[in-house]
């Protein structure tokens, strides 16, 4: 088996496509994919909890109530998946990059990708909070 997973008597088809899935492209795709999906549901969880009814939606009738929770929910959901599928592919492709420059698999990796994915707009603290966040869930799953 080489570097790249790869065993001498796969044929270049299998070659071809073990080299795409290892890809950051295609990691960093999917994990936006994979982002829009869980965003999606957890949007329309914690809209579907959400309790709190304004004068005006209580002026509204049974059908306009609906309609309007309908559409707070969808708008939620929208709004949770663009911003899971972003950070999600942020830190993937992050953490990619990150490792085919340092040319290992480690821990490292997964703290330098949650720094670079906790966002520019409070580096030092999204830095932190989602670096150590990295490190915590890679420690967890390596000690399995």
């Amino acid at each position: 088996m080489n570097s790249l997973g790869m065993t001498p008597q796969q044929n270049p088809h299998q070659q071809r496509l073990q080299k795409m899935l290892e890809s950051c492209a295609f990691k960093t795709a999917t994990s936006g994919i994979m982002g829009i999906g869980m965003g999606g549901i957890f949007g329309l969880v914690m809209s579907s909890i959400d309790w709190s009814v304004t004068e005006e939606e209580l002026k509204m009738t049974t059908k306009q109530q609906i309609k309007h929770s309908a559409k707070q929910m969808g708008s939620r959901s929208f709004a949770m998946a663009k911003s899971f599928a972003l950070i999600g592919a942020m830190f993937s492709g992050s953490e990619c990059i990150v490792e085919s420059y340092r040319g290992k698999k480690d821990a490292y990796n997964g703290i330098a990708a949650g720094c670079i994915a906790g966002g520019p707009k409070a580096m030092l603290s999204g830095c932190i909070g989602f670096a150590a966040f990295s490190g915590f869930i890679d420690y967890y799953m390596r000690s399995k």
